[in-house]
């Protein structure tokens, strides 16, 4: 699975494609205080990236992925 859902996390696992972004959209409106764990994620499909930054998900972890994080930090981080 591309993304685990834990109680009030979402945790990126590799790469998380255009099919989970309806998921984590409903996940979301349920837990608005939910965060979302990147460390493992190694592909974003900008769907999922506007669900997050539409949600204002706070990340408790960015990608080891250091060209990742550098695309993802300024997006996420903009919302702040």
């Amino acid at each position: 699975m591309p993304i685990v859902f834990k109680r009030n996390r979402a945790v990126f696992q590799g790469g998380a494609g255009v099919e989970e972004a309806e998921g984590l959209l409903e996940w979301l409106q349920k837990r608005p205080t939910a965060k979302a764990d990147l460390s493992a994620c190694n592909h974003l499909h900008t769907a999922n990236l506007q669900v997050l930054m539409t949600a204002k998900t706070g990340i408790s972890s960015w990608p080891e992925d250091i060209e990742l994080r550098a695309w993802l930090e300024p997006a996420l981080k903009a919302g702040e």
